[in-house]
């Protein structure tokens, strides 16, 4: 039965895979599974990458990703054609950025808007206009959702937001896996997009290190982006291309898990690094630099971790090597991890949006 008022996520595109659009996916499944009245409105592309509940409706603004600058003023009327005739009660933005489009698209309709932050404050992925649009996201949404406390400090103590600044971590898409993994591969799984915020090229030489005295693993990077061909020439440069490999976007992420031994964060940067509580829930010992936002308050180094500087590929490789040769500790991390990953099911996330959306 549907619970009173009409949830719309407002995002670029489904079809990518990629960390927000696969965590609208799961939280509009899960308010939709619990008896939501939900739908997601593209502004491109009416395809998904990711399965999509039987009563969540998803329609597209355009075929094709456009050139917003010569399509504001359409994309802004669409939207608000969009919500006047479906009849939204509360619009979700599915990126700060977003409300550049959904707050004027919206006025006079008595749309309420929650603006939902993937991205740390203290980076604006080289767009000036993001910090423009998180001071409008902070002064006229009713909620802006954040994924961890920090961040939550951060908004309250840069903006002073009139709007209700609450954190809400990404939960695990999946359900929590009855069994660890048996850790016998010997493989050191990374995950993400070949960008340069994931640091892979520091993880690359800090293989290079590992290699030299643990010759018979391997390490697997899967993921895709703009870095693939600069990441196989820096492989092939140091001589790697035995034993790292870069085999694309993972189509089984649990199969991958399973089937790994020590997970590897390298990132100069996240949000909140979902993989990390992923690689916690199946058992495997983490190894991750000490960025922000999320990797910081996540993990513990010497209780849940191996926690190292950024950018420092020896310090990486001295973590990977501790994770390979010290079986005890690794076994002590596992276990903890496991412990704190069970704080993000799914369930129990899905009822902090649910209780944020009648608030």
């Amino acid at each position: 039965m549907s619970k009173g008022r009409h949830v719309c996520f407002l995002t670029g595109t489904l079809n990518a895979m990629a960390g927000a659009e696969r965590m609208t996916a799961v939280i509009a499944n899960a308010l939709a599974e619990s008896g939501h009245t939900v739908s997601i409105l593209s502004l491109w592309d009416k395809d998904s990458c990711f399965p999509l509940h039987p009563s969540v409706g998803h329609e597209a603004l355009f075929a094709e990703r456009p050139s917003f600058k010569k399509a504001y003023l359409a994309t802004v009327a669409g939207i608000r054609r969009y919500c006047r005739d479906r009849k939204v009660d509360v619009l979700v933005q599915v990126d700060t950025m977003l409300a550049l489009f959904a707050l004027p698209a919206t006025v006079g309709l008595g749309v309420e808007h929650i603006a939902w932050e993937h991205c740390h404050f203290d980076e604006d992925l080289g767009r000036r206009a993001r910090r423009f649009a998180r001071r409008l996201a902070a002064r006229y949404c009713k909620h802006v959702v954040v994924l961890t406390e920090g961040d939550r400090q951060r908004w309250e103590d840069a903006l002073r937001p009139r709007s209700h600044v609450v954190a809400i971590p990404n939960p695990l898409p999946f359900a929590f896996p009855v069994e660890p993994a048996p850790r016998t591969a010997k493989t050191v799984l990374a995950m993400g997009r070949l960008v340069h915020a994931k640091g892979f090229d520091v993880l690359i030489r800090a293989w290079k290190q590992v290699s030299a005295k643990a010759p018979d693993w391997n390490l697997l990077i899967h993921g895709e982006g703009e870095e693939r061909q600069a990441l196989t020439a820096l492989i092939e440069e140091l001589g790697l291309k035995d034993n790292v490999s870069l085999p694309g976007i993972c189509q089984n992420a649990a199969e991958a898990y399973r089937n790994a031994s020590v997970f590897c964060l390298s990132s100069r940067y996240e949000g909140f690094g979902l993989v990390l509580i992923e690689a916690m829930a199946f058992g495997l010992p983490i190894v991750s630099t000490d960025c922000k936002r999320g990797p910081n308050e996540l993990l513990q180094h010497g209780r849940n971790a191996w926690v190292v500087p950024l950018d420092d590929a020896t310090a990486l490789a001295h973590g990977i090597l501790a994770s390979l040769d010290n079986a005890s500790l690794a076994d002590q991390f596992v276990e903890c991890g496991r412990n704190s990953a069970t704080a993000f099911d799914l369930k129990c996330i899905a009822r902090q949006w649910a209780l944020m959306l009648y608030q």
